[in-house]
């Protein structure tokens, strides 16, 4: 079975309370907590080098979509959101025999 993160809805209400949009920080206890970039880099290891993606995107057919990325199509949409308990009932276990699509499909 593959590791997950389970949210804790009581440090997300803290987190939520001591957000300010202002400046874009939380003010906690200790100090003022500001996300950067490179703190960004580091914890998700995303890229921040190349072009740089801004504007809306249409999207048409999200059925498509999922059966090619997913190899599998959710039974609704809420416009363009999959439910998490659906990705979870679809994607939660993967076993040793599965093909490298499959991993990455899963991941």
């Amino acid at each position: 079975m593959l590791g997950g993160t389970k949210l804790d809805p009581a440090l997300t209400n803290a987190l939520v309370e001591r957000w300010r949009p202002m400046t874009h920080t939380f003010h906690l206890l200790c100090d003022e907590c500001i996300f950067t970039l490179e703190n960004i880099d580091l914890e998700l290891g995303l890229l921040m080098d190349g072009a740089v993606l801004t504007g809306v995107a249409s999207v048409g057919d999200w059925s498509a979509i999922c059966e090619q990325l997913l190899g599998k199509v959710p039974n609704k949409f809420s416009g363009s959101r999959i439910e998490m308990k659906w990705l979870e009932d679809n994607f939660n276990y993967i076993d040793n025999s599965t093909s490298a699509v499959e991993r990455e499909q899963h991941a």
